[in-house]
């Protein structure tokens, strides 16, 4: 027995079990680095974003402690299974069963020694709630030069944030570590347990509900409803990707020939609902009754230039400037659109005059 062992209050089977690990720690690390790059490569490939993907070897002394107090209990090294383990904290509820399909997709899992946790009813529960399984690689992806490999088992938990923080509090307090805790604590305990996990379930369902309202949204702009549909971020990133300004765009652009600069037209959201939009059958309507205005203004500013790109926003703005100078707003109202898109500026101020005295005299100003 080597003096570092000797250093250690072990009987000769603990302590065999030690000097095997030892022997096997760079296996161990092998492992852990294994798992964690394969679930950080198949989270990020699903887009499942988490608070936290850790993972760590036990060290020498823990084990050594750990053995002190139940070397009799395990066979041989094998049979310790949280050697190496593995931490993912998600940020929902729904994504620990995400997480865990995962996981058996990629691992062997040993169910008989896997535990759900989640089922606990205990009052005083929810931050022990962690969803724990003991895999072992596949044979695929063992290391060829370390038979022993297959024979070794390691521990993936999965929980919630709130779950994680719960139980990293409850450690430091001494809730649940044996430590006699008045009773009037207990209660305080309880009573945030509770509360904590209502959070817990309500972010999940929170989340469901948006997924739904976003897919909804997206039902009704595809199938043409838009007078039913609310001028919001969602619903308005939506009717972008269907391009609704395109044509009027190409038709700005055919004045001279033009190439079109595609820039984001979200900006315009906080424009239209400037205009007392309230719907995404408004704009539509907007683009409808307003592209010739659109494209007389358009004619006017390119027709002595030789402009050769013009931006995706052009068709939008001249809806809007026609639409503002038709109603009566004026300057004013011109003044407000640019800064609303270029931000404030005195040369607003200029532009806004220009665009005015432009456009008294086109047809659309006298209809």
């Amino acid at each position: 027995m080597s003096q570092e062992l000797q250093n250690y209050h072990l009987d000769l089977h603990a302590a065999c079990i030690l000097e095997e690990y030892s022997r096997l720690k760079p296996l161990f690390a092998e492992i852990a680095e294994r798992v964690h790059k394969r679930l950080k490569e198949v989270f990020d490939e699903a887009g499942l974003l988490t608070a936290a993907l850790e993972y760590r070897v036990k060290t020498e002394p823990s084990l050594a402690g750990k053995l002190e107090l139940k070397g009799a209990k395990y066979k041989d090294l094998f049979d310790l299974t949280d050697i190496v383990g593995v931490r993912v904290v998600t940020f929902y509820l729904d994504d620990v069963d995400k997480v865990a399909s995962i996981v058996e997709r990629l691992f062997d899992i040993d169910w008989e020694n896997s535990v759900d946790k989640r089922k606990a009813h205990e009052i005083d529960s929810f931050g022990y709630l962690s969803l724990h399984y003991i895999c072992s690689l596949p044979e695929q992806d063992r290391p060829d030069e370390w038979p022993e490999a297959s024979r070794v088992r390691f521990e993936i938990q999965m929980r919630t944030v709130l779950q994680h923080a719960w139980a990293n509090m409850n450690h430091d307090t001494g809730y649940k570590s044996g430590v006699e805790v008045p009773k009037r604590y207990l209660r305080s305990l309880s009573r945030l347990a509770g509360i904590l996990e209502l959070v817990d379930e309500q972010f999940s369902q929170i989340r469901t509900e948006i997924t739904d309202y976003r897919r909804n949204i997206q039902a009704l702009v595809a199938s043409g409803n838009l007078k039913e549909v609310p001028l919001e971020v969602e619903s308005f990133r939506s009717f972008l990707a269907m391009e609704p300004f395109r044509g009027l765009n190409r038709r700005i652009a055919a004045v001279n020939q033009a190439e079109i600069l595609d820039v984001s037209l979200m900006p315009f959201l906080q424009v239209f609902r400037g205009l007392k939009m309230e719907t995404l059958g408004d704009i539509s309507d907007l683009i409808r009754d307003w592209s010739d205005a659109a494209y007389q203004i358009a004619v006017y500013q390119m027709g002595v230039t030789d402009i050769d790109i013009v931006s995706s926003s052009v068709g939008p703005q001249n809806l809007c400037i026609a639409y503002i100078l038709r109603h009566g707003w004026g300057k004013a109202g011109i003044r407000m659109l640019l800064d609303e898109l270029n931000g404030a500026s005195d040369n607003n101020d200029f532009m806004a005059d220009y665009l005015v005295s432009q456009a008294k005299d086109l047809p659309f100003m006298n209809q």
